[in-house]
């Protein structure tokens, strides 16, 4: 099959790496693993990893111009009183983004999603302010 953008060996590594990290089960930190399309070499690339993040921080850290894929390791809080720690895609999307940059980002999501291995996606195209905590727990609830 055919791939618009390649996910080098590296990258994958990085997110099985990322997936089976131990997280401390007493703390309410976030943890992300943000990736980047090289648009010169056709290539996905680790940008940067939070290992102890607010949402609001972490929207703050993305730029506000360039579409990423987030791994985000998020702290769930059931009503039962049980807490969980899914993976979820965040696809961040900014809508003043570089269409060229837009497009190769969009044709190589289904790619990133299968090779991640998560199913929960959030799309989020109209920057920080929207990255909230009842947005996520909106989706995952």
């Amino acid at each position: 099959m055919s791939h618009t953008v390649d996910i080098p060996q590296a990258v994958k590594d990085s997110l099985r790496k990322f997936r089976f990290k131990r997280r401390a089960a007493d703390n309410n930190d976030l943890s992300a693993l943000v990736i980047k399309v090289n648009k010169k070499q056709l290539i996905m690339e680790v940008d940067e990893q939070f290992d102890k993040i607010t949402l609001e921080d972490l929207g703050e850290e993305l730029p506000e111009n360039s579409p990423r894929y987030v791994v985000l390791s998020y702290v769930l809080h059931h009503a039962d009183g049980r807490t969980s720690y899914p993976l979820v895609i965040i696809n961040w999307a900014p809508r003043g983004s570089e269409t060229s940059l837009l497009t190769l980002h969009a044709s190589a999501f289904i790619d990133f999603q299968a090779t991640a291995d998560i199913g929960k996606v959030i799309e989020i195209r109209d920057g920080a302010e929207s990255l909230t905590q009842d947005l996520i727990d909106g989706k995952l609830h």
